[in-house]
């Protein structure tokens, strides 16, 4: 089935960028692979910056016959997503594909996907809301987990405090990331965190306090809210604590800490393989090695990278996409860097 989770890659002749492709649930194995096949090319003129190459090959797939809601789903999805790159004047059309995808079903498939960048992702959040569809009800395995993870605090003292200001959104999105590769676990994208507290007007200048996450945990059905918060006090020591709320009975119900040097993605990797533990979320051998796939050691290019997620939240795409880029160059191995990079390098300009 197409769903924009499982990914599937796709080379494309200026750079890799992983992209999901849905199958047909009820067209035979080679009508699968032509529909497949042909968002692939699609997102491959994407990535060209043939936009309208790409939107013709996609609008073809939807004269087909047969094609299943998650057939649907992936073309307007890719429709929308292309559609957007044109600029500014085409938002409205991009828009409106979302909407199509709405009345198919909002709960249809996990959407939105990593690939949506993040004015698009922000109004499919606005379409749930209207709907009430904010959270889908749970289907399948019963022991899934919601878990939902607030930005992090930052308590550090003197120039720390300012520089590493952004640091909270990297910290998050690391710990998404991480949490996400736990098969028992699903993840609140965190800029749907982001969109709620706003809507409701509850995001202030400081921090946000448990309860008020706790009322956004509850709209966002989750069952755990996580909450961190880092200080640092000099350029060798840091420590960054990490707790767990039931979001049921605003009960902390699991706590952990890491003291030393401040490489963040190492603390954070290791935070998170603790917490499962007294959370008792199994992890298996082949889990905790993923998590300890990527990350980097850098603090700079962590900083940079936490930057470059404070303005793609602005849409700021050109200057997400250069200190992804530059956080990427710093170390080769930091493959989140190296994913968002890919992401919006096509919306550059």
């Amino acid at each position: 089935m197409y769903y924009l989770k499982n990914l599937k890659p796709v080379i494309f002749a200026a750079g890799v960028l992983l992209v999901t492709v849905a199958a047909a649930a009820v067209v035979s194995a080679q009508e699968e692979a032509t529909v497949a096949d042909q968002l692939a090319e699609a997102l491959n003129f994407y990535a060209d910056l043939e936009f309208d190459k790409g939107i013709s090959l996609a609008r073809e797939l939807l004269d087909r016959d047969n094609l299943t809601a998650k057939d649907s789903i992936a073309i307007f999805e890719t429709l929308s997503i292309i559609t957007y790159a044109k600029g500014e004047d085409y938002l409205r059309q991009s828009v409106e594909y979302l909407e199509k995808i709405s009345k198919i079903g909002p709960c249809v498939t996990h959407l939105p996907q990593e690939i949506w960048p993040k004015e698009l992702r922000d109004n499919w959040y606005k379409l749930l809301k209207d709907m009430n569809k904010l959270a889908c009800e749970q289907t399948g395995p019963t022991e899934i987990t919601t878990i939902a993870i607030m930005e992090f605090d930052n308590h550090s003292i003197g120039e720390y405090q300012e520089k590493l200001g952004h640091l909270a959104k990297g910290l998050a999105d690391f710990f998404e990331h991480d949490f996400g590769k736990i098969s028992t676990l699903r993840v609140v994208e965190r800029d749907k965190i982001d969109f709620i507290l706003k809507e409701i007007e509850l995001q202030q200048s400081g921090a946000v306090d448990v309860a008020t996450a706790v009322k956004v945990g509850k709209i966002l059905g989750a069952q755990l809210m996580v909450f961190g918060s880092i200080t640092q006090l000099d350029d060798k020591n840091t420590r960054m604590v990490v707790r767990a709320v039931k979001v049921e009975t605003s009960e902390i119900v699991a706590s952990v800490d890491k003291e030393g040097k401040p490489n963040y993605s190492k603390m954070e990797k290791e935070l998170v393989k603790e917490l499962a533990g007294i959370l008792d979320i199994q992890l298996s051998d082949e889990i905790g090695k993923m998590i300890e796939q990527g990350g980097t050691g850098s603090l700079d290019a962590t900083t940079l990278y936490s930057m470059g997620l404070e303005y793609m939240d602005r849409y700021d795409y050109k200057n997400a996409y250069e200190h992804f880029k530059k956080a990427y160059e710093l170390d080769n191995e930091f493959v989140e860097a190296k994913r968002k990079m890919e992401i919006y390098r096509p919306l550059v300009g």
